[in-house]
């Protein structure tokens, strides 16, 4: 591997790994692995906490069930990777440099940017002061407080999504003596076949969860959300769920992003103005055949993975090769031991077949507990990280090989 800059053997190409979520982690044990025995290359690893945050589980953790506490450290252990602590507060694309906390300046000569998207709080007033959030582990651990804390009461959860239902179905079943009230612009499962979505809505109703479709919450009160049409809904406590946005410092960067904030990428999920600099997961806006890609762990740890590979045929000076990526599940949890399990086409349109109840269950808790098992398999076998449905048709976009 050809990596040094000009004839100083001192001095590796130095790969920076922003975030270490699903995706960015994957880039990080994917490249790590790879490199290890190389004295070419340098990466390192820079996110806001040691723990792992299994962001399929927040929903759990908010009613007060305790993750696992996995240390992305002791993760990266052996690979050679070194792992920075700090909150990314700059990047500057054009000196290619990244800043840490405020005070720490961090130089690269390829950048993987994998800080995803978070609750759409901004978006409604009063969204931001009021109402709780999935966005860390310590932010669903203040809503598991608060509910652990309310004997009797109204819990919204904004946002009809998949999240809001698995939230609002965790809460209802460990918190049964709360009025739980989902609410949002679509039906809940609205994705799902007909079969698949009534078992969900029944579920719902097993669980005495009041849904409202077809609302929009305008403005979120200390006691109440406000709809529109000027209705208030009483809520001792608020969980946003409604929407994403990603991090300004993207846009702030002079990187082309698209309407939501994402990096626009070529096929090899490098930016289309910084080639330099990867997007991974929900940072980017990767285009396959059926559109942009949207952010879901079973699609993100792929990306973190292709830009690794990526990453090292630029770097052996080959061409690197179009990612694609096809769907094949929505796994929806319903409560510990109740679930619906929608497989789909690449395009994520749903398949007739679905599973449901306590298998449904077991897939899903298979399913979520896998990236973990499958980081340390990478770090030993790079090589068993690099398969996932391409979606064939689905995926091929014209003009790509």
């Amino acid at each position: 591997m050809s990596a040094r800059h000009g004839t100083n053997p001192a001095i590796r190409h130095r790969v920076l790994i922003l975030g270490a979520g699903y995706a960015g982690l994957s880039a990080a044990v994917q490249l790590a692995a790879r490199v290890r025995r190389s004295e070419d290359v340098q990466v390192t690893v820079v996110n806001a906490q040691e723990r792992f945050t299994e962001r399929m589980r927040l929903h759990m953790t908010a009613t007060g069930q305790q993750p696992a506490g996995l240390s992305i450290p002791e993760l990266l252990a052996g690979t050679g990777a070194r792992f920075v602590r700090g909150w990314v507060t700059a990047v500057d694309a054009d000196a290619k440099t990244v800043r840490i906390d405020d005070d720490r300046e961090l130089p690269y000569d390829t950048l993987v940017y994998g800080l995803g998207g978070v609750a759409g709080t901004s978006a409604v007033p009063g969204a931001e002061d009021h109402a709780y959030t999935l966005n860390s582990a310590q932010e669903a651990e203040l809503l598991a407080d608060r509910l652990q804390r309310l004997g009797s009461g109204t819990v919204v959860v904004a946002g009809s999504g998949l999240t809001g239902v698995e939230s609002a179905a965790e809460i209802a079943e460990r918190f049964p003596h709360l009025d739980v009230v989902l609410m949002g612009r679509q039906e809940p499962g609205a994705s799902m076949t007909p079969k698949a979505r009534a078992y969900l809505h029944s579920a719902l109703e097993r669980l005495g969860i009041r849904v409202l479709t077809g609302v929009e919450v305008v403005k979120v009160l200390p006691e109440a959300v406000e709809l529109a049409g000027n209705k208030n809904i009483h809520a001792d406590a608020v969980l946003w769920t409604s929407g994403t946005r990603v991090s300004p410092l993207a846009a702030a960067a002079g990187l082309t992003v698209d309407e939501r904030g994402r990096i626009v990428t070529d096929t090899a999920l490098r930016s289309v103005s910084h080639p330099e600099v990867y997007a991974v997961g929900d940072a980017a806006a990767i285009r396959q055949g059926y559109g942009v890609m949207h952010g879901t762990c079973q699609g993100g740890m792929p990306t973190g993975v292709h830009a690794a590979l990526s990453i090292l045929r630029t770097l052996e000076g080959k061409r690197p090769k179009p990612f694609r990526f096809g769907y094949y599940h929505t796994p929806v949890s319903l409560g510990r031991d109740d679930a619906v399990v929608q497989f789909t086409r690449p395009d994520d349109s749903p398949r007739r077949i679905h599973l449901t109840g306590r298998t449904a269950a077991r897939y899903k808790e298979t399913v979520t507990a896998s990236p973990w098992p499958t980081y340390g398999r990478m770090k030993k076998m790079p090589a068993s990280g690099a398969f996932w449905p391409r979606g064939g048709r689905f995926t091929r976009i014209r003009g790509t090989r």
